[in-house]
């Protein structure tokens, strides 16, 4: 499992600085909680964004934690003295493997992203209903904090 971890972070990490140096809209960085890993989001036109990770889950077992969102953010909820502090919200898919399985869901963020006024950083607080649709049905949470450096 280790090293499947460690190639799918590379591959983020080699696509992120290829595609995205440019604009400076492409951020890296740690998720920590449950799960807990390498986090990258995308912002895109409108408020929008996709967010990225490769991960372990320690819930149950350690298994590696796959997954992208697409979330909307709302930046007129809170009024903070610098930089700002969108309310995003979204959709996504989430995959875990275990030794011989996987488990596949459905993923619905819901956030806080603090956006540094003059640097390139921004930090998150997340709480993630899921609901796995295979192998079977179940429902959980998930719960991180992370911060990320954008390029």
């Amino acid at each position: 499992m280790k090293k499947s971890l460690w190639i799918a972070l590379a591959c983020v990490v080699c696509l992120a600085g290829n595609a995205f140096a440019v604009d400076r809209k492409f951020g890296v960085g740690l998720i920590i909680g449950e799960p807990t890993g390498a986090s990258a989001k995308l912002w895109g036109p409108k408020n929008t964004a996709f967010q990225f990770a490769v991960a372990v889950s320690f819930q149950d077992e350690s298994a590696l934690h796959l997954h992208g969102d697409f979330v909307y953010h709302k930046h007129d909820l809170f009024d903070v003295e610098r930089g700002s502090l969108p309310l995003y919200y979204g959709a996504g898919l989430r995959i875990k493997f275990f030794d011989a399985d996987e488990l596949i869901g459905v993923r619905l963020p819901i956030g806080l992203n603090y956006l540094f006024e003059d640097d390139p950083f921004d930090a998150f607080i997340e709480v993630v209903p899921i609901i796995d649709l295979s192998p079977d049905t179940d429902f959980s949470i998930n719960a991180s904090i992370g911060a990320r450096y954008y390029f």
